[in-house]
């Protein structure tokens, strides 16, 4: 089973973004030296004060430069706030600074409705578009460069003389998106950590739903990966203790309160009562964060990518402290054996 990563970039207690792209930009160094398959990289707009991941495309730029190997790429742009003319011609540009390692994840999702009236170009109403298949085949087309003769977008090359592309994706938590990507014909990542019990019926809806790609980007057989929540540490106890932090996290989000950061253990503990108990995860059934001892990880993914026969998981974390982040990466890496190329840069 392929293991990659989608960060979301946080910022240290009494830290700033500064701080926070600095660890991101080492962690992807780590994750390339540990044989993690790819690197992305979240957007998100007006979430507080914890998060500095807004802008992948600049995060992505820098990451793969300081990368020999790694795949690096969104997870994910928010195709809804943008021009599919823009995210192609800005991911073409990042292909072609960094050829064959870029991945072009796209989604849509609403945030802080300030946030979204904010990255509107028009703020004369409130702007609710229900077009995000046909924006996603605009972005194809313009890599593509497969407009009809006829069409004016025909007549522009976006970073000629370039081979290759970024790899498509559809990332999302619902089946809607899961038609996107099987109609398409493109590969297909599942949010797994912000709607696990969708994830199955999402799963078998894009393999329903899945034709070959008539892009030249796209794929000619499904490709499912599943993003999950997951903190390793050396017991299951341990583990469970560290996972408190996202647990209350989801726990102020779910009551309208927009967090300031990520609680320490301690204070998350504190606040929810005790620490948590142990995840749960059987065949058709997950928690939606789960955490335990590196044999007790192994078996819980390996459940949860039977479920919808996926070939890749996307591990996300929210780990208070940046020495268990990395501890957590490390173990999961040393339990699915995960190999580095002999290229990759020792850290």
């Amino acid at each position: 089973m392929k293991l990659s990563m989608v960060e979301l970039s946080p910022v240290p207690p009494g830290g700033s973004a500064i701080e926070a792209f600095a660890d991101s930009i080492d962690l992807a160094q780590r994750a390339e030296a540990w044989g993690y398959s790819r690197f992305w990289v979240a957007e998100h707009h007006g979430g507080g004060a914890g998060n500095a991941g807004s802008t992948p495309e600049v995060l992505i730029a820098r990451i793969a430069a300081e990368t020999a190997h790694i795949r690096v790429g969104s997870g994910t742009v928010l195709l809804n706030h943008y021009s599919p003319y823009k995210v192609a011609e800005t991911f073409r540009v990042l292909h072609a600074m960094s050829p064959g390692r870029i991945d072009l994840g796209l989604g849509r999702a609403n945030g802080l409705p300030v946030a979204d009236y904010a990255l509107q170009r028009d703020r004369s109403a409130i702007q609710r578009f229900d077009d995000y298949p046909q924006q996603v085949a605009e972005v194809l087309s313009w890599l593509g460069g497969v407009f009809p003769g006829d069409h004016p977008f025909s007549q522009i090359r976006i970073t000629p003389g370039t081979p290759g592309n970024p790899e498509p994706w559809v990332l999302g938590s619902s089946p809607d998106s899961a038609v996107v990507a099987g109609t398409l014909g493109l590969r297909y990542c599942f949010a797994g950590f912000i709607n696990p019990r969708a994830a199955i019926t999402a799963a078998q809806t894009y393999r329903e739903h899945f034709r070959p790609s008539s892009f030249p980007d796209g794929i000619a057989e499904p490709y499912v990966a599943l993003g999950i929540n997951v903190t390793c540490a050396e017991t299951d106890a341990e583990a469970a203790r560290l996972r408190s932090s996202v647990e209350l996290f989801y726990r102020q989000l779910r009551s309208g309160t927009l967090p300031t950061g990520l609680p320490a253990p301690e204070e998350a503990i504190a606040a929810l009562g005790g620490v948590p108990g142990p995840s749960q995860v059987r065949p058709g059934s997950w928690s939606q964060h789960i955490s335990g001892g590196p044999d007790t990880i192994r078996d819980m993914l390996q459940i949860m990518a039977d479920d919808l026969g996926a070939e890749e998981i996307v591990l996300q974390d929210m780990i208070a402290r940046r020495e268990d982040r990395l501890r957590s990466y490390a173990l999961l890496a040393d339990t699915f054996e995960l190999s580095a190329p002999a290229t990759a840069r020792a850290s």
